[in-house]
């Protein structure tokens, strides 16, 4: 059970006041379940945008909704954390769920993403042939998917970022594990394809966003897993997104890499656009610990495919030590204390 938060009046007051108006009170219900636009939400309510636009101001200002630039695109979500968003929470909970306006509300909702479903279908049918021969490549999705399962465990995880989300496969495959999560991307298609899925899958603890891998817009040190999954072969410079990932890490979080092992399918660079033909163990390694980070695990899955017509997919999981260096000076200390004494 959620432990119960109490405010001051005035905090209690102000928190009211943003949410106890009949507008406001629809848009939490419909940013409560995934990211939308002002657009999305003034064919939803049927308002005009300019009062959409001064409610989610209000509601901005009072902390209980979050809002991030995609191009020229604005979205909107509810928050995932504090007290005032906690408060509003409970009253959605006590929302009935027959209520006529909220009901129209959700059918309306239903309609645009399945809107954004097609969109994004089209595209991935048009770029579903090369994934395709990609896969057929190498180990199957669902042997990589068990194997990373694995090796991340089940202890749940507080904060997850997927970097070069894609179709936010990462998103899905881990929903059971993360409390809240991100998935960033350069692709502004390939980022409709990952809201589609989330709709689809009913996921509304993770949520995407367009950003720059080398520079990530978000806050440092604020997460606990990151995983890089088949994204680096891409770059010209992957251990800057290395370092990068590193940089967003909480002490004793861990970043997970899932990438190709060296090959020799020259091919791949004309026609699927890689810029590297696979990562060694050692540069690998390398590129971690040069960022601060430890190897825990390096594990190799083979095709089993004709030899010259395979791709081997590697997974490393590297640790930031700074925690575990902590709690030994804490110990180291207190033994010296002990001795003392």
């Amino acid at each position: 059970m959620a432990e119960l938060v109490k405010f001051g009046l005035e905090g209690l007051v102000d928190v009211l006041k943003a949410a106890g108006e009949p507008t406001r009170l629809r848009l939490l219900a419909l940013l409560a379940a995934g990211d939308l636009t002002v657009t999305d939400l003034t064919e939803i309510l049927g308002q005009s945008q300019p009062r959409i636009s001064r409610h989610l101001k209000l509601l901005g200002e009072a902390g209980l909704i979050d809002r991030y630039q995609e191009g020229a695109w604005a979205y909107f979500r509810l928050k995932q954390d504090g007290h005032a968003v906690h408060l509003a929470r409970t009253l959605l909970r006590h929302a009935s769920e027959n209520d006529p306006v909220l009901l129209r509300d959700g059918e309306r909702l239903a309609a645009v993403k399945q809107v954004r479903a097609e969109r994004a279908q089209v595209y991935f049918s048009h770029n579903a042939a090369e994934w395709d021969e990609l896969r057929r490549l190498h180990v199957a999705d669902e042997d990589v998917d068990s194997a990373l399962k694995q090796l991340i465990g089940t202890q749940p995880i507080d904060r997850f970022l997927d970097l070069g989300t894609g179709t936010g496969r990462m998103l899905q495959l881990l929903s059971g594990v993360y409390r809240r999560a991100i998935g960033v991307d350069a692709s502004r298609d390939m980022l409709a394809v990952a809201r589609a899925n989330l709709d689809k899958a009913n996921i509304s603890t993770a949520s995407v966003r367009h950003g720059d891998i080398f520079n990530l817009p978000l806050d440092a040190q604020d997460f606990d897993l990151i995983t890089i999954h088949q994204v680096l072969h891409f770059l010209y410079q992957p251990e800057l997104a290395i370092g990068e990932a590193a940089r967003m890490l909480r002490p004793g979080g861990r970043l997970v890499i899932v990438d190709l092992a060296p090959h020799a399918l020259e091919y791949l660079r004309d026609e699927h656009a890689h810029l590297r033909l696979g990562f060694s163990h050692a540069m690998m390694e390398e590129w971690l610990r040069k960022v601060g980070l430890e190897v825990e695990e390096v594990r190799d899955l083979h095709s089993g495919k004709p030899s010259g017509q395979d791709l081997t997919v590697t997974i490393w999981v590297a640790r930031d030590p700074r925690l575990l260096i902590a709690a030994a000076e804490t110990r180291q200390a207190s033994s010296i204390s002990a001795e003392r004494a």
